[in-house]
């Protein structure tokens, strides 16, 4: 690998938070990246996601498969996507360039980094303070009455206390550094499979043990069976559509690429694997026993008899959101921020503005609505969708896994600038592909390609970019070939 002018590219400007990690820096090992993802396996609307295959009248089997097959789908996303940054150890909001440009990045990067992770920001954010009132409620029953009808913006007293604490412990995370979030899912592992392991034992028991949840077959699903299947895995895969675009900002720390392939691998799959007995459990011995399926899991939690176990279960949903939210929202705000405006904000600085402007969103007022938070998920998954295709196809067939990284840091001139900072044809890639993702939400006949949007995404976006560059390519040979037949003659 060519040697990296670092020196260079500080003296332009860059801080190390957007430089290429040193080998030094470079410490993540399997273990960090087995339980890396955990919170974003574990948490609240995942587990709504599945109740709502139940109601699509699909079986125990057939949901076991969909999250099963989806989880092998996540994990080698994430192993691909992440290449790049275990190889050169770039952050997501450099390696765009590779792609975008220097000045095209922008678009997907603000998109993925700045837009879609603040407002994810607020929306776990005040999910979590959530579960922090039931806790801190069961400690402390006063707590729930405090100020009694008052309220701000549409908050009570309590809930306004419990999201600016939950808001606290997110921005204490992040001056706890990346280092520290390693360690801090280490610590969460244990937890979620003691917690949720122990949460599905309580529904087998419920429902009067194991046979009954297997033998539950669902209303039957009404319609054509491949593509109601392939819809369940775009509405498991598509909530991922953010994590696989910047992963690299994670696996720019890994030991080595077939370090983060094992653990990335290993890691989601094993955490699906209970994800799924435990959602199907839930669901589905919570049916059997009360006539009506449990999506929430908050509300299976306040079914559990003792203090200790809706104490320690709480406790755990409260940190699986920090920890999905750190990784998979402020992070990337805090990249994307400190890479488009270089000399004057940090990684850190970043982070603390987006989390800021997390609280501004005001995301109880887009909790009210669940229609208005899953469409805005939905076209964000279905324009991010596209992104991947194109880093994808970039990476692996048309750079063949080789940057210059002087030219990727090089703003103004180099291989990477395309035509005045934007490559065409990435971003007329990225509309196209996004309006063949979405245009079924509006036209009823293209339904099941919006059905199908991460994938439809992915593969338009895939295919038209390496088509579009290869021609683009060939035009410029075809160009040069003359002037070369006439110094050759």
């Amino acid at each position: 690998m060519k040697h990296f002018n670092r020196e260079k590219a500080i003296a332009a400007g860059y801080s190390n938070d957007v430089l290429p990690t040193k080998e030094v820096d470079r410490n993540w090992g399997i273990g960090n990246f087995f339980t890396v993802w955990m919170g974003s396996v574990h948490n609240i609307p995942n587990y709504i996601a599945i109740g709502g295959l139940f109601a699509l009248g699909m079986s125990v089997g057939q949901v076991f498969v969909a999250i099963m097959v989806a989880s092998v789908i996540i994990a080698l996303m994430l192993v691909l996507n992440g290449h790049a940054g275990s190889k050169y150890g770039i952050a997501f909001a450099m390696l765009l360039r590779l792609s975008y440009g220097p000045k095209g990045a922008m678009i997907p990067g603000v998109l993925r980094g700045v837009i879609s992770a603040i407002m994810w920001f607020g929306f776990q954010t005040f999910a979590g303070s959530q579960a922090l009132s039931i806790l801190i409620g069961k400690l402390w029953p006063q707590y729930l009455t405090l100020g009694g009808d008052w309220s701000l913006l549409g908050l009570s007293l309590p809930a306004l206390l419990s999201f600016l604490i939950f808001w606290l412990f997110n921005v204490a995370l992040i001056f706890g550094g990346m280092g520290f979030l390693g360690k801090f899912t280490n610590i969460l592992s244990p937890l979620v499979y003691m917690v949720f392991g122990g949460m599905a034992i309580w529904a087998i028991n419920l429902a009067g043990g194991i046979g009954p949840i297997l033998a539950y077959t669902g209303t039957g699903i009404e319609g054509n069976k491949f593509m109601i299947f392939f819809a369940a895995l775009t509405a498991i895969v598509a909530a991922w559509a953010a994590p696989i675009v910047n992963v690299s900002d994670f696996t720019k720390l890994a030991k080595s690429t077939k370090t983060q392939a094992i653990g990335q691998t290993v890691g989601v799959v094993v955490t699906y694997l209970l994800f799924a007995i435990a959602s199907i459990a839930i669901i589905v011995g919570s049916e059997i026993a009360f006539g009506t399926p449990i999506w929430n899991v908050l509300d299976v939690v306040a079914r559990f008899d003792g203090a200790f176990a809706v104490a320690i279960s709480v406790l755990t949903l409260c940190l699986t959101t920090l920890s999905v939210n750190v990784t998979g929202n402020i992070v990337p705000a805090g990249y994307q921020l400190a890479s488009l405006f270089p000399k004057s904000i940090t990684f850190k600085s970043g982070a603390i503005i987006a989390a800021i402007i997390g609280i501004l969103t005001m995301p109880w007022k887009l909790m009210e609505s669940a229609t208005s938070v899953f469409t805005f998920l939905n076209i964000v998954g279905g324009i991010l969708a596209p992104v991947t295709g194109i880093m994808l196809a970039q990476y692996f067939i048309l750079s063949k896994r080789n940057i210059d990284l002087d030219a990727l840091y090089d703003a103004k001139k180099g291989r990477y600038h395309y035509t005045k900072g934007f490559n065409v044809n990435a971003i007329v890639t990225t509309v196209i592909a996004g309006v063949v993702c979405l245009i079924g939400n509006f036209v009823p006949f293209l339904k099941p390609l919006y059905d199908m949007s991460w994938f439809v995404g992915i593969i338009t976006a895939f295919v038209l970019y390496t088509v579009l560059e290869f021609r683009h390519l060939k035009g410029k040979l075809l160009e040069v070939a003359p002037e070369l037949h006439k110094e050759n003659s």
